[in-house]
């Protein structure tokens, strides 16, 4: 029996990818140690140059403090990203599918097979696609994850089940790019798959962890608006509202049609990525951006300085300084903050369900963060009564 530490940096699916790994060692009969452990799975993330830094300091810190690591994820699929490793490091680029089993059959089973292992939050986060198909100039994702690929629609609803079972009150769909779910055997795509899986007994939440405005059709919308337990909420990445910009960075989309789509989401609570300093953006793109934020109504954008990635199309140009772009970045941020406010506001003196999932502070059906007294894991209505710089003050209802 061998002690191992899971570890995940980057995205809800790389957090996905971990719990793989994790639960099939616990399956296998390892015991999961906090401190001490003999074994690090550490899963790591590649979309930037920050992102890969903070990798590799994770797995450098493991190496010293285990005696094996192993590097899964992103990271671990980037060419050269980890030529320089201790001796106790072993990659691990398979694709994600591959991993668990990798690891588990390195690490070696002992026979003992565990009960079905928790997650460790209070939401439950369900991969139900993975890879991407499509080729945007600056995105590493199609390199180190490969072509889009789903699961069975009957593997995604079993997990769900598995999941209310082990007392998960909020499932979050989640994927490199979930409009393209399909599993054309059992004709299923996503509007039918988040019909079902609302349906499901036990289900209080579900929500899409991102959505690409192109695949925002009728039907998607029509299925979020029917399903009861679907979140209002949605992250749409929006990376440019220049339409120039756009074209360089081959989105199949324009900043008028990123907006005309999301006014058909107004009452719903609207996130999304940006990215600042592309090659070619000027200050009037950029305020093109800033414009186009406000006009859709986003409430909160998540910033990413641009980062040149290796294999892809932009690779070799970087023609913003880094002294703009950390200039823009601010801008943008605070313009983010302030959006986020107004919403905020708009709620106080209104109900709504919270779910708790760290003491004090929990997430409301439309994902506005709400610091209230509870206990972690309840799920209970609430009233805003105020905002603060963190999110809505509210007090049970």
């Amino acid at each position: 029996m061998a002690t191992f530490s899971v570890r995940f940096l980057g995205c809800k699916v790389s957090y996905a990818d971990a719990q793989s790994v994790r639960e099939r060692l616990l399956r296998d009969g390892h015991t999961e140690c906090a401190d001490g452990a003999e074994v690090a799975v550490v899963n790591t993330c590649c979309v930037t140059h920050e992102a890969i830094s903070k990798s590799r300091q994770a797995v450098s810190r493991a190496a010293r403090t285990h005696e094996r690591v192993y590097v899964t994820g992103c990271g671990a699929n980037l060419e050269g990203a980890f030529d320089r490793t201790a001796p106790n490091v072993s990659l691990v680029a398979r694709p994600s599918e591959e991993t668990p089993a990798a690891v588990a059959g390195d690490v070696g089973a002992i026979g003992c097979v565990q009960a079905d292992a928790r997650l460790e939050r209070m939401r439950a986060f369900v991969k139900i696609q993975d890879g991407c198909s499509f080729s945007c100039a600056f995105c590493v994702i199609p390199i180190v994850r490969g072509s889009t690929r789903s699961r069975r629609a009957r593997a995604v609803l079993g997990e769900i089940e598995r999941r209310v079972a082990q007392g998960h009150r909020e499932i979050v769909l989640t994927g490199v790019n979930l409009g393209c779910f399909r599993d054309r055997e059992a004709d299923y795509s996503l509007p039918r798959l988040i019909r079902e899986a609302g349906s499901l007994p036990g289900v209080e939440r579900l929500r899409l962890s991102a959505i690409e405005v192109n695949h925002l059709t009728d039907d998607l919308v029509a299925a979020l608006r029917e399903t009861s337990a679907a979140s209002p909420h949605l992250h749409v990445p929006l990376q440019s509202g220049d339409d120039d910009v756009l074209r360089a960075m081959g989105r199949r989309y324009s900043a008028a049609q990123y907006v005309r789509k999301l006014e058909l989401l107004a009452d719903f609570n609207l996130t999304a990525d940006v990215i600042v300093g592309f090659p070619g953006e000027d200050e009037n793109a950029f305020a093109r951006t800033l414009d186009v934020v406000q006009q859709a109504g986003v409430t909160r954008a998540h910033v990413f300085p641009y980062s040149p990635r290796p294999g892809t199309k932009t690779a070799s140009a970087d023609t913003v300084p880094a002294a703009v772009k950390k200039d823009r970045s601010a801008r943008l941020r605070a313009l983010s903050d302030e959006l986020s406010r107004q919403r905020w506001s708009s709620k106080v003196g209104t109900t709504d369900r919270v779910l708790v999932d760290r003491p004090g502070r929990g997430y409301a059906d439309d994902y506005t963060p709400w610091l209230v007294a509870a206990e972690v894991g309840q799920l209970l209505h609430a009233r805003a009564v105020g905002v603060s710089e963190e999110g809505i003050v509210a007090v049970a209802a």
